[in-house]
């Protein structure tokens, strides 16, 4: 397929450095599926409020990510952009504000990524209610499943629709349950429903297991690992740090040298897209290579890292990908 207008701008103007690096792990993506390869894609920070999904949700239903390890933030955020969107305040002045000012949003009930304001009551309290239900339910039936498996019950049975506020093709929970993906959502805790979930534990109204935990979730990722990564292999692509990408990339050398399964095939495609410094001790900066001594990358697996805000490269990189 040719190429659109934005990949052409791309391969003609991105030619040194970061942007070098940009196309070339744009095409070494491209060619890892193209050769049936999966891959995992990871996502840090604060991504699903930065609305990722416009353009992950169409990687997702164009068959171009097999599995996501997000945090809890991004697994509930990108919902609640779904359902409060216009809701949400733009604070473009955001580095100037003072701690009076901070307050002042705490007080109108808003919470501050950057120079975007969630909405709590509109945001979390929509999503509030019908978690718990969902969480109730499954109590009431002895059965327990993982955080994104909630979530996509509630998505799935329309509860949400009610509330949608951007069109439902730009989330990229919508897509990946439709696609019924696999998620791991490791350290899922410390997100805002995780709270929630805590806090009708400690008031007795919930069992603490109803919610399956971040080992189980290892266990889920060995045993699809297992199952996907013949022939050309498993792909990781990481947007930013942090515990979405960390926990997941370990998986291989836990198989490797914990379980002692010596067939394990390293992961075969690697890129980090990162502005972390690289030194001293940032696993988040640390170049790929490093990732060779602790058995999680082969000497000849495709790496590449790009040093710049994903909030700009990873759209032209998918972009690029979906021929755009």
């Amino acid at each position: 397929m040719n190429k659109g207008p934005i990949s052409q701008f791309i391969e003609q103007n991105f030619l040194h450095f970061n942007a070098a690096s940009l196309v070339d792990a744009a095409k070494g993506y491209e060619t890892h599926i193209n050769e049936g390869g999966k891959m995992m894609v990871t996502l840090a920070g604060a991504m699903s409020t930065a609305e990722l999904g416009i353009s992950l949700a169409e990687m997702i239903r164009a068959g171009k990510v097999d599995i996501i390890s997000c945090t809890g933030a991004n697994l509930e955020e990108d919902v609640m952009n779904l359902v409060a969107h216009s809701h949400y305040k733009r604070v473009p002045n955001y580095r100037d504000l003072t701690p009076q000012d901070e307050w002042d949003l705490l007080e109108q009930h808003y919470n501050r990524v950057t120079d975007t304001c969630i909405p709590e009551e509109e945001a979390f309290r929509r999503l509030q209610k019908h978690m718990e239900d969902a969480w109730h339910a499954a109590e009431a039936k002895g059965e327990r499943y993982f955080p994104h498996e909630f979530l996509y019950q509630v998505v799935n049975s329309g509860v949400l629709a009610q509330y949608y506020e951007i069109d439902p093709k730009n989330s990229w929970i919508v897509a990946a349950a439709e696609r019924n993906i696999p998620i791991v959502c490791p350290g899922w805790e410390d997100s805002t429903t995780g709270n929630i979930f805590t806090s009708n534990v400690i008031k007795g109204k919930l069992n603490v297991h109803t919610v399956k935990t971040g080992i189980e979730y290892m266990v889920y990722l060995t045993e699809w690992y297992r199952a996907n990564s013949g022939g050309k292999g498993v792909g990781f692509f990481q947007i930013g740090g942090g515990i979405a990408g960390d926990f997941p990339i370990c998986v291989v050398p836990m198989m490797y040298q914990d379980l002692e399964w010596t067939d394990v095939p390293f992961w075969s495609y690697f890129c980090q897209i990162s502005d972390s410094t690289t030194s001293y001790g940032s696993y988040s900066g640390a170049v790929p290579n490093e990732k060779i001594t602790w058995g999680k990358l082969d000497i000849n697996t495709p790496k590449f890292i790009v040093e710049s805000d994903a909030t700009i490269v990873a759209p032209l990189i998918f972009a690029y990908i979906l021929n755009k």
